[in-house]
């Protein structure tokens, strides 16, 4: 294969080449970029566990559930245990350091979620002390905090009554590897919350967000789910148990048309670049029309001349889509940093990687066929001709 007329091609037209990989390099790191941010949505749902149901009001999320709801709960059969989860949706100094904190069951929160793991401090500590908290390793890395830091955190569904702001000491720092559980979350005492609440110190509802709760093993969570649902039919509360994922796809959902924006974004830059590419290489195949002629007269086959155009359109789009998904992973952390209010999982992974560099491989073969095709077909003697 005469690679040196590909590379000389490709220097006699400097600009174009460059502006064409630029072109899609950018295409490629937008596409990765959406990609990454449908997964990310999708992560808590991919992730959830099997033998976990959340049970929450049926008017709405907003609706708090009663305290004596637990044990009812708890006397279903299939139910191994019940935990209690309060967002309390607070701020850390300025309304912007904003960060997930939910009041749980201390003793609880360990066999609810076992996929948190402590890499410092100890659940002793998280269990004996009203208001200890364990926290995030991402929030340990933003902001700064260590085994013992006090954090003032400020209410504002449950304001403290005297203007203060709520303080709890770091009893232990966690890491979750599913993503269900992300790493920019506070968990602190319920009964904190609820004595400061009951005692005047603190305002808001008196109740309970949600309850998770652990099914046994060999049990339908499915079955279990309906006995809970029809078991408060009669009120105060009605409730609605769902799986944990479908609990997380709750919140994708309130997002409407987000995803399929994000989608028609991506579809619609795919579409313009693979004209872009196609009109390159149209151009590429104009400009060496007479050249193509002189290949064939000197004897080089037609399958040669199909292969310098389509393999000039895959270096091109391969340098473009190398630079574009290498632009991604650099800048990966710094997203991840600056989304991790609002898409905590966001993490560009290897197959997002891969699917972007084997897409812009597709649209250089997509881009590349037509010309090469062209090529492939010209007579000689038709070339020659129209060049003079």
């Amino acid at each position: 294969m005469p690679w040196i007329l590909i590379i000389q091609n490709l220097r006699a037209h400097k600009m174009r080449t460059l502006l064409t990989v630029g072109s899609l390099a950018v295409a490629v790191f937008l596409l990765c970029f959406l990609k990454t941010v449908l997964v990310s949505l999708e992560a808590g749902v991919a992730a959830s566990a099997t033998n976990r149901l959340i049970v929450q009001s049926a008017v709405s999320l907003f609706v708090d559930l009663p305290h004596n709801y637990q044990p009812k709960i708890e006397a279903v059969s299939g139910v191994a245990q019940v935990c209690k989860l309060q967002w309390f949706g607070a701020y850390y100094k300025e309304p912007s350091n904003f960060f997930a904190q939910f009041g749980v069951d201390t003793d609880r929160l360990q066999d609810t979620y076992p996929e948190v793991k402590l890499l410092d401090g100890s659940w002793e500590a998280f269990r004996t002390s009203r208001t200890a908290c364990l926290i995030g390793v991402g929030l340990s890395r933003k902001f700064g905090f260590k085994l013992g830091s006090r954090i003032p955190l400020i209410g504002t569904i449950f304001p403290r009554s005297d203007g203060t702001p709520w303080e709890f000491t770091v009893a232990g720092i966690y890491e979750s590897k599913s993503a269900n559980v992300d790493n920019s979350t506070l968990w602190f005492d319920f009964k904190y919350l609820d004595e400061s609440l009951r005692s005047g110190a603190a305002e808001g509802p008196i109740g309970v967000g949600v309850f998770t709760l652990r099914v046994q093993p060999g049990i339908d969570p499915t079955r279990v789910a309906s006995d809970i649902d029809a078991l408060f039919d009669g009120g105060p509360l009605r409730v609605q148990t769902t799986t944990e994922a479908e609990f997380q796809r709750q919140f994708v959902t309130m997002l409407g048309g987000v995803p399929m924006l994000l989608n028609s974004i991506g579809g619609g830059v795919l579409f313009a670049i693979v004209l872009a590419v196609l009109n390159t290489m149209l151009l590429s195949f104009r400009q060496r029309f007479h050249e193509i002629g002189v290949m064939k007269a000197l004897g080089f086959t037609d399958g040669v001349a199909f292969g310098v155009l389509l393999i000039e359109s895959l270096v091109i789009c391969g340098s473009g889509g190398f630079v574009g998904v290498a632009a991604s992973a650099l800048t990966a952390d710094t997203f991840a940093a600056a989304m991790s209010q609002i898409l905590p999982t966001f993490q560009i992974t290897a197959s997002t990687v891969a699917s972007g560099f084997g897409l812009a491989m597709l649209i250089g073969l997509m881009a590349g066929l037509f010309p090469a095709w062209q090529a492939l077909r010209l007579e000689c003697i038709e070339a020659l001709r129209a060049e003079v």
